[in-house]
């Protein structure tokens, strides 16, 4: 029989990959706000009990940055309350929970990739509210908890950086992009096979995974650019300018470095990332066809 695998977030970026990638003894519940809301415990044990899961994926998260300075009661909830209401009906009913984390419980102030047992210390609301909903997750289920980490996700659904450059390179005739805030770009493709792959091997603790290498903002629109032209994305090419983050203020702050060590989780998986360029160049594609 196929194992149940409820998604809760599914309109998202993972929770669009996540039913792309599934292999086939796996049936996926696809759940957004609309049919299960999270921040509610009754809710989510009624839901629970009603289509009895083996394993459930939350990749809901409030994950708007800027917003969630001024919405912090909202996110707290859903990052927070929604993790650890998730975590307590997996515990109550023995079914395997898989929690999506961010790098930005790290304060972005490391010259060396992240590692897994790295020191928290989130810079705002966002960071904070998602690091205590994995505190909550690791309180909770202790040793059988599964979280991972991931950053600077894009896929060819939902909002992110890619489409939103796309859309400004066909309208302007020059954009200028962050030179100094360095991570790597991950298709939402590839973590998906990664939660897919932690699930059939039953893993447990904390992981990091994206893909591999290193890019600044800039040097992820120059690629998204130089990919887009040949498939006829982008009509020609335009000027882009190396920005600083003192050049372009936000409400809540960026980490400045934010590579996550993902050497252990490769391992764990038996599975290396691909470079980001080449996540970035299939997902691309897809949006072209």
């Amino acid at each position: 029989m196929s194992k149940k695998v409820l998604i809760t977030g599914a309109n998202g970026q993972l929770g669009y990959e996540l039913p792309r990638t599934v292999p086939d003894d796996y049936e996926c519940i696809l759940t957004d706000v609309s049919e299960l809301n999270i921040t509610d415990s009754a809710a989510v044990i009624a839901y629970v009990a009603d289509c009895k899961p083996d394993v459930i994926i939350n990749s809901a998260a409030y994950t708007a940055v800027d917003k969630a300075e001024e919405e912090q009661t909202l996110a707290a909830a859903i990052n927070e309350t929604g993790a650890r209401n998730l975590a307590q009906v997996c515990k109550d009913n023995g079914i395997k929970f898989i929690q999506t984390s961010t790098d930005f419980v790290f304060n972005g102030k490391g010259c060396s990739p992240y590692l897994i047992d790295a020191p928290t210390d989130p810079q705002g609301v966002y960071g904070q509210t998602k690091d205590a909903g994995d505190k909550a997750v690791l309180e909770i289920l202790g040793e059988d908890a599964f979280i991972i980490r991931t950053a600077w996700l894009y896929s060819a659904h939902g909002n992110n950086f890619v489409k939103t450059m796309l859309h400004l390179m066909s309208e302007r005739d020059s954009l200028g992009i962050i030179a100094d805030q360095i991570g790597t770009p991950t298709w939402a493709n590839s973590l998906a096979r990664a939660i897919w792959k932690a699930i059939e091997l039953d893993a447990t603790g904390i992981h990091h995974w994206t893909d591999a290498g290193v890019a600044s903002w800039y040097d992820f629109a120059i690629a998204i650019q130089e990919e887009g032209l040949p498939l006829g994305l982008l009509k020609e090419k335009i000027l882009i300018k190396p920005l600083t983050t003192a050049d372009y203020p936000t409400p809540a702050s960026r980490p400045a470095y934010s590579v996550l060590d993902k050497t252990a989780t490769w391992k764990a998986l038996g599975m290396n990332g691909e470079h980001w360029r080449d996540g970035l160049r299939k997902m691309m594609f897809e949006l072209s066809k």
